[in-house]
This record gives structure tokens, sequence and C-alpha cells, in this order.
């Protein structure tokens, strides 16, 4: 379909595409004073035995006990709480079901939807005979683009199965083949060719459209799902690959339905007031400028997938750097772009930029600047999820500034296993961090402290949150550098395991040859998840001292969390 006219008419609605966020409370009890008062008489004289200074000290002892005590039950009760609550979020999916939804409002945009829209709903008000009628036949209509695409995503969970979906968040195949179908996509919303399926599928389903009733209703629900394919595609794909590296069971589903949710509102809500199409910008040229940014977005993701590839199989070639050197160069490009320097092929011409277009022009140019600091080391907090680990950087000026690592290790072991394996891992300033289960509980024997057990990984994005925002602060800090023996256990590495310490799993029945899967085992068979990040404390007899928790963004529930784990250990 050849669109013509100006682009000044972009929706508002557009700049949503573009924008890319119990302190420690000590339980406290009323002290009674306790005096030990013993009376006896012996001839009418009385005589008092005055408290020694040992029983003032048992006393107090036994008054800091009954504290201690109390305060251990409370912070564990509201670790347990918090644990619970955190447990029953089901945040991974509202996640996956947003970026479907953004998906399925991106499509709509696109040049292949956005026209049918006042065709499709000029049929249903014209052609239904009454408001009631065509009430219902808009509302069928968009039930069964739902419909479609959620059966899609089923019909992915039952080829694949949900073991198979958390297996792609951490295999180097498939995430280096996640890069390359983004790019490919990427290309395609430039303009070098369309993605479409058969145009016979596409003929048939519109034949059977006409037929009319409500089967036909959903054949030509069905004939704008093929017909469009060549625009959703590429989103349908980038949606599926969020949804399957999140390794939810019902992520593919959950993803398609936020899609054909979103895809499926408008042609519902106009047939239901089509007085309001009047108030749509008509079809032009600003519809390819939505798929030709969308290109640059879908390339720009596609270079995380290749980062998680490097760090996994420690290529140790695409660092922080390289990444941002390219984010910079595609925001740059994105940016000419959108005020009208570089054109594609099927752009029309851009007689004036509009108000919406030169607030999105802003955005780009602005995050643009945001992260030139960060070629020189800066953090760059907001999208250091997405990045590779600053510990990747060869040019950090940064490095030395912050807190040093405490010097805590005062115990026997000076070489730490896997270290310099695990170097490019990203690190918080100022923890000393062990890398092996067996390491760690001996050094936890000899300085008499609890272990914290951080189950993390290459590619985990809210690892990289945690690192960044809550590990970092003070009292977080403070608390790692001197109260635990902190143990990280990377759970997607691929290093091979020696021979004499491969074993085959009691709990899946696989054979476990890698360092990653090792430390996976350990977490599903003794901890019951597979969550990263995951944060366990026990003792050096290995056993769990409060509840573990997952990933919490709240530094005073993360303080609070800490210190239960504390005060279980030292009662």
């Amino acid at each position: 379909m050849k669109l013509t006219g100006g682009r000044g008419s972009k929706p508002a609605l557009l700049s949503l595409l573009f924008i890319l966020t119990v302190f420690l409370f000590a339980g406290t009890t009323s002290a009674v004073a306790v005096q030990k008062t013993d009376t006896a008489s012996t001839a009418g004289v009385t005589f008092t035995d005055i408290p020694t200074a040992a029983d003032s000290m048992a006393a107090a002892a036994s008054k800091k006990t009954a504290e201690v005590t109390k305060s251990v039950e409370k912070i564990s009760a509201a670790a347990d709480a918090q644990s619970k609550a955190d447990e029953g979020k089901p945040k991974t999916l509202w996640a996956i079901f947003l970026a479907g939804f953004l998906g399925g409002f991106a499509a709509f945009l696109m040049p292949c939807i956005y026209p049918m829209l006042p065709l499709t709903v000029s049929f249903f008000t014209k052609k239904a005979g009454s408001r009631s009628k065509a009430v219902f036949q808009s509302l069928l209509y968009g039930i069964s683009i739902i419909v479609i695409y959620v059966f899609v995503g089923g019909l992915i969970t039952l080829i694949f199965g949900p073991s198979a979906l958390n297996a792609l968040a951490t295999n180097g195949i498939f995430n280096f083949f996640f890069f390359l179908l983004l790019i490919f996509f990427g290309i395609s919303f430039f303009g070098a060719f369309e993605i479409t399926l058969p145009s016979s599928l596409a003929n048939k389903l519109d034949e059977n459209s006409d037929k009319g009733g409500l089967l036909g209703i959903f054949f030509m629900a069905s004939t704008l799902v093929v017909v469009s394919f060549s625009c959703t595609g590429p989103i349908i794909g980038s949606v599926l690959v969020e949804a399957a590296t999140k390794g939810e069971r019902l992520g593919p589903a959950i993803g398609m339905f936020g899609f054909s949710l979103a895809l499926a509102l408008p042609f519902t809500l106009f047939a239901l007031f089509p007085s309001a199409l009047k108030s749509l910008p008509k079809s032009g040229g600003w519809l390819n400028s939505v798929k030709v940014v969308l290109g640059f977005i879908e390339i720009a993701f596609a270079l995380k997938f290749l980062s998680n590839v490097d760090l996994a199989y420690h290529w140790n070639w695409f660092d922080r750097e390289i990444f941002l050197s390219l984010w910079i160069a595609i925001g740059l490009l994105m940016g000419l772009y959108l005020i009208g320097k570089i054109k594609f092929a099927h752009d029309s011409d851009l007689p004036y930029m509009s108000v919406p277009r030169t607030f999105i022009s802003l955005i780009v140019f602005a995050f643009v600047i945001y992260m030139i600091p960060g070629l020189w080391g800066a953090p760059l907090k907001s999208i250091s999820a997405f990045l590779p680990p600053l510990s990747t950087q060869d040019f950090d000026l940064s490095a030395g500034v912050g807190p040093a690592a405490a010097s805590t290790n005062t115990s026997s072991i000076k070489t730490k296993k896997y270290e310099d394996l695990f170097k490019r891992l990203p690190k918080v300033k100022g923890i000393d961090d062990w890398y092996d289960y067996d390491q760690a509980i001996e050094v936890a024997k000899q300085t008499h402290k609890p272990i914290l057990i951080d189950f993390t990984g290459w590619n985990c994005v809210n690892c990289r949150k945690m690192e960044s925002n809550v590990l970092p602060n003070p009292e977080v800090l403070k608390r790692l550098q001197n109260d635990f023996v902190v143990l990280q256990m990377v759970i997607d590495d691929k290093t091979e395991l020696p021979a004499t310490e491969q074993f085959k799993s009691k709990l899946t029945g696989k054979n476990i040859t890698t360092l990653g899967g090792k430390w996976l085992d350990l977490e599903e068979s003794k901890y019951n998840s597979n969550a990263q990040p995951f944060y366990v404390m026990i003792n050096e007899k290995g056993e769990t001292l409060v509840p573990p928790q997952g990933a919490n963004f709240d530094i005073a529930q993360y303080v609070a969390y800490l210190d239960s784990g504390l005060a279980a250990y030292k009662k």
C-alpha cells in the first residue's frame, strides 16, 4: 500500500514510544528494672541483701537477650512477610504484558494498519444496519484479533515448553540468534525488504470474510493479521523474544495478549464512537517515520543480546565502551532522521517540523548527550541494567574513586577460586566477593560471619539494578563489608567443569557440565527457585537463617532483611 502526504500531523501519542524507575526497626521493649530482693527476719532484726555487681550484670544480660530475641522475631517476621509478598507479585508477567501492549500500540501506527482503521469502522457502521449490531460486531472483531494472537503465544509455549523458554534466557546460541533476528527486523523497518506471509493465505481468508455472519467477522480479523504481517511481524517477533527470555510459562501468551489488546482497542473503540475518527491525523509519510524509528530501536536492543553472549562465554571483546559507542551512533542517526537530515527510500519530504516531532527529537538528542560521559566511566544508572558491566570498561576515570574493599579477609585463604574468571562480573566497590561455595563456608567458619549468597547472572537485568541502586547504599554497603561473607554464584556462566566435578542432577536428571549449571542446580534443589537475583543468608553449616528473597529495590526493606539475618545468626 503506497501512502502519500506530509508528516506534519504526527500524533502526540507517538511520543510514548520513545520515553525509555521498613527502616531497620530494632525490636524495642519497655525495660523493666530487674531487682533481686530477699528478706529474712532474725530476732526482730531485718537484714537486706544489696544486689552485687554480678547480679546487675546478670540482669542486664537477661534484658539484652530478651531484646535481641524479640528483635530477631520481629525482623524475621517482616522479612518473611516481604518475601511472601514479593513471591506473590507477578512482576515479570506484568512487564511482558506491558512490553506487548506497547508493541501493539506501535504496530497500530504502522503504515499497514493505521490506514485500515477508517475502512474497518465504516464497514461496521454502514453494513451492520443498527447501532447495537455494529457495537456487537466491532466487539467480536476485537475479541477475534485477541484470540488469534493469544493462540499463537500459547502454541509457542506448547511447542517449546516452559523449561525450554527459561533456558533461552541464558543460552548463548539463542541469544546470538535473537541478536541476528532483531537486526533482520530492524533492516526490514528501514525499507530494505518486507516480511510477508503467502498471498494465497490472505486471499483465502479474505474470501471467507465475505460470507458474513460471526464466522465472517472472525475471518475478517484473520485477514487483518495476515495482511499486516509485513509491519507487525518484526514487532511480534520482538515481543516473543522478550517473553521467551523471561522464562515464564505464560510469557508468550501474556505478551501476545498485551499486543493484541492494544491493536484491537482502537478498531473497537472507534467503531463504538465513529465520530471520533475526525480527530485522528490523516495517513501520510509520518507513518513510515514511525516504522523507521522502530527500526533504530530494534537494532539498539539487538546489541543487548550480543552482549549477553559475550559475557556468558567470556569472549571479552564487546566491552561497555563499544556498546555505548554504538548506542550513541544509533541515537545520533535517529535524531538526524527525525529532523529531516537523513531520508530512506520510502520517506516523503518533510516540509516542516511538527511539535511532537520536535519534542521527540529533543528527547533523542538529550539521551545521546546523557550517554557520552559513560565512555569515561560514568555509571549511567538509568540504563545500567542494559549495559555491559562497568568492570568491562577499559578506560574508567572513576576507577579508584569510592569506597575501597573492606579488609575483612582474615581467613587463611588468600587465593579466591574463579576470581580470574569473574573479573568482568559487575562489581560493587567496597564489597569483597567470593565465587565458590566451599571456600565461602570455610571463610565463614574462620571469620565467624554469616554468608550472603547472591545468585546472580551475566544477563540478569534486575541484578544490575540492585548492584547500581541498592547495594552501594552506605547503610547496605556497611553491613556487607563488615558483617557478611558475600558469595556470588553466577548461574548462567558457561565455563566447562572439570570431568571430575561434573554430575547428574538429582532434581532434573540432567548432566551438569558447566559452572553456572552447578550453581543453578544448587539454587533449584536446595531453595526451590531459579530466580536472579536471589539472596540467601546461611551460617557456616549451610543452614538458612531467614527466608530468602529476590530483588528488592526498597533500601530500607533490604537493610531490614540483612539485619534480620545477622540477628538470627547471632542468636
